[in-house]
């Protein structure tokens, strides 16, 4: 059997390196470093003779590896600068052939400017100091055009250090930088776009990660991109809607089922104070690279609910003045016609007393006595008709000193009737020291007479019916007379509208009369109000002025 050798050759062809050339062929320059094993005999080669043979098969394969790289320009220059070596990707980058091209000046390359600049000098004295530079720069081509070039200069030396040429790769990245340009300028449109737009927008994955957060976002919100960039877009809802939210993606994701994604909706957000506003919301769905990235529209509603809710007051209102005004035509023409009959009925009163009074019976006196109190009030509900009309025409209110106890007695003595009937307990307490007021009587009375017939009304169910008017005194110069009763009581929500005009709890009510009330006590410069009362029931109270010297 033969002896066999192994053989560790210490050739190493400069590396052509750059930071794009990578894979295949770094793969195959680290393949030249290895350890070569040869089995020989020793009779048939000598040691020198092997290594002559390896060097010759290494510089052939990697000559066809050099020029395979086609989308390179790979070359090496001497120490002055002057080309020794030219692959394929160079003769099809820069349009020169090996022979034209060996043996020229690498300044060739340059354009007219950088050669001016010394740059082709300058560049290899750097590589030289540094060891390799890389940078991207302008290059020629043999027919005079430019290129943007990705070049890797490496200086090449011996094991003794002393330099022995560079290694050029040259990468043609025009088309590259152009691209990365484009778009570029596409994401600066879009960022200026989103700095712009007036609707916050949010983007997002199919986690609910927040990817982008435009500056109408920041605005809206109280929050920087950077506070919301990489966190869920939960943050951004009230916590009572979070765990809902979660569970729609969830089940988009599942089932496919759409929830709010390519509609618009009506929602409430969440600013970082911690304030919940409504918002308008538009949800898009785009796929890239398999996954889902979702685009969230967002815009403030608050202004326009505002604007909704008093335009839908003001229509109320309108509706409100409308139905008032008819009833102020009605009332007056209602008036104008009343006012006849009860005058007819007055007078033909009067002449039944007058002819009562011409007969000598006893017996007559109770129905004369009868007939002058209808004539009376025959006369009063004239006078009530006469003011009622005048106060809808917007009439003066005729103002007088009047006693407020008799006022007062006079109002319950008409309030009241019916009252024991019915079972009602009525106690009138007066406050001492309160004589003269100065108002409108019939006007005052009527007020008196509706709040006492409504708390009539309002015990009608009660377990025990207790009615109580009283005068008291109030701020200084009036006074405040109150009707109570020991009714169910009135609720809070009812309380708040309780004087608007059409407002009723009563259902065959028209709701005019405390409505009415209220504008009386109000031309009075009054003002009138209702509270609970304890143990039940409710307090109505208003305010008239007292009569001051200067009305003596």
């Amino acid at each position: 059997m033969r002896p066999t050798v192994s053989v560790r050759l210490g050739f190493r062809w400069p590396r052509v390196e750059h930071r794009l050339a990578q894979g295949q062929y770094r793969r195959e320059f680290d393949r030249y470093h290895s350890t070569l094993t040869i089995e020989v005999t020793k009779s048939e080669f000598s040691v020198s003779e092997l290594a002559a043979r390896r060097h010759a098969i290494l510089a052939e394969e990697l000559g066809l590896l050099i020029d395979g790289a086609t989308n390179y320009a790979i070359y090496m220059l001497d120490p002055q600068g002057r080309v020794t070596l030219w692959n394929r990707g160079a003769e099809r980058i820069k349009g020169w052939t090996e022979a034209e091209i060996i043996g020229q000046d690498a300044a060739i390359f340059y354009p007219p400017d950088d050669v001016a600049a010394a740059k082709p000098k300058d560049d290899l004295i750097r590589a030289a100091r540094l060891g390799r530079i890389e940078e991207d720069s302008w290059r020629l081509r043999k027919d005079g055009s430019e290129f943007l070039a990705s070049v890797t200069i490496t200086a090449l030396r011996d094991e003794n250090g002393d330099l022995k040429g560079f290694g050029k790769v040259i990468r043609d990245i025009t088309d590259q930088k152009a691209s990365e340009a484009a778009i570029a300028r596409r994401e600066d449109h879009l960022r200026s776009i989103l700095a712009t737009v007036p609707d916050a927008m949010i983007v997002m994955d199919e986690r609910g990660t927040v990817a982008s957060f435009s500056a109408a976002a920041e605005r809206l919100f109280g929050y920087s991109e950077q506070e919301v960039v990489g966190r869920n877009v939960r943050m951004l809802m009230p916590v009572a809607d979070q765990s809902a939210h979660d569970n729609r993606l969830a089940t988009y994701l599942e089932t496919g089922v759409r929830h709010i994604i390519g509609s618009r909706r009506q929602v409430t957000a969440m600013r970082r104070n911690g304030a919940s506003f409504p918002i308008e919301l538009a949800v898009g769905e785009v796929e890239i690279a398999g996954e889902r990235i979702f685009t969230g529209f967002i815009r403030d509603i608050t202004a326009r609910q505002q604007s909704e809710r008093h335009l839908q007051d003001l229509q109320s209102e309108l509706v409100h003045i409308s139905r008032v005004s008819a009833m102020g035509t009605m009332a007056s023409t209602l008036a104008h016609e009343i006012n006849q009959p009860l005058t007819a009925i007055a007078n033909y009163l009067e002449t039944a007393s007058d002819m009562i009074g011409e007969i000598d019976d006893p017996s007559l006196v109770d129905i004369a006595e009868a007939v002058a109190l209808a004539t009376a009030q025959a006369l009063r509900a004239g006078d009530i008709v006469r003011r009622l009309r005048a106060f809808v025409d917007g009439g003066e209110t005729s103002f007088e000193i009047v006693p407020l106890d008799a006022l007062v007695d006079e109002a319950a003595s008409l309030g009241l009737l019916g009252a024991h009937e019915a079972g009602v307990a009525v106690r009138i307490i007066t406050a001492p020291g309160l004589n003269l007021v100065r108002v409108d009587r019939i006007q005052i009375q009527q007020v008196i007479v509706n709040l006492i017939r409504n708390a009539i009304h309002a015990m009608q169910d009660a377990p025990y019916k207790d009615l109580c008017v009283t005068t008291a005194p109030d701020t200084a110069g009036w006074v405040r007379i109150s009707v109570i009763d020991t009714g169910h009581g009135i609720t809070t929500q009812t309380r708040k509208r309780l004087f608007d005009a059409f407002a009723t709890t009563k259902g065959e009510g028209m709701g005019l009369g405390l409505s009415i009330c209220r504008t009386i006590v109000e031309a009075h410069g009054g003002r009138i109000w209702a509270d609970p009362a304890e143990g039940g029931g409710t307090v109505f109270s208003f305010c008239i002025p007292l009569a001051g010297e200067s009305d003596d």
